[in-house]
């Protein structure tokens, strides 16, 4: 019969290994592509509604997006990525009140969702509420505590907004 230390520095090497194994895996996991997603980056690969909204995203295929990422949304309700892309893709169709209404679902679901905070605020932008759009650039800035995409292009609508506005 082995001893109590034996067992005990088996559990352990086994545990440590098994720490290993998963630590290796998640270093070999794939990074998401898309800079605005922020939540699982395998969802958009394990759902094909989700995957094929965001191909029509890409091919400006608006109503297609719509639809197919409506029906991801059906099965994923708690995500933020899917709600963000469902108002961006109602914002490029002049759907305000739609995109706006999936933006603040995106946020709630994920109050720091950066792809989320800059379409808002360039959608607060195309209404002509300069300073909602100027809220969540402040956002941003809280939340990239380095530069980020998100908060240097929308800092960038927001100067071409005033720029235009002077005009």
């Amino acid at each position: 019969m082995p001893s109590k230390i034996a067992t005990k520095s088996v559990r352990y090497r086994l545990g440590l290994a098994l720490a290993l194994i998963a630590c290796a895996a998640l270093a070999s996991a794939p990074a998401s592509a898309d800079p605005t997603e922020e939540g699982d980056p395998l969802t958009s690969q394990l759902d094909p509604d989700f995957a094929a909204g965001k191909a029509a995203i890409e091919a400006k295929e608006w109503k297609a997006a719509i639809a197919r990422l409506s029906s991801a949304a059906l099965r994923d309700t708690r995500n933020a990525d899917i709600q963000n892309y469902l108002g961006y893709a109602h914002r490029q169709l002049g759907e305000m009140d739609a995109a706006f209404r999936h933006y603040e679902r995106s946020l709630k679901l994920d109050p720091r969702h950066r792809g989320a905070h800059e379409y808002v605020g360039e959608a607060w932008l195309k209404v002509g509420n300069l300073q909602k759009a100027e809220e969540h650039l402040a956002a941003l800035r809280k939340i990239c505590l380095i530069p980020c995409e998100e908060t240097d292009d929308l800092q960038q609508a927001i100067t071409r907004y005033r720029l235009a506005k002077k005009q």
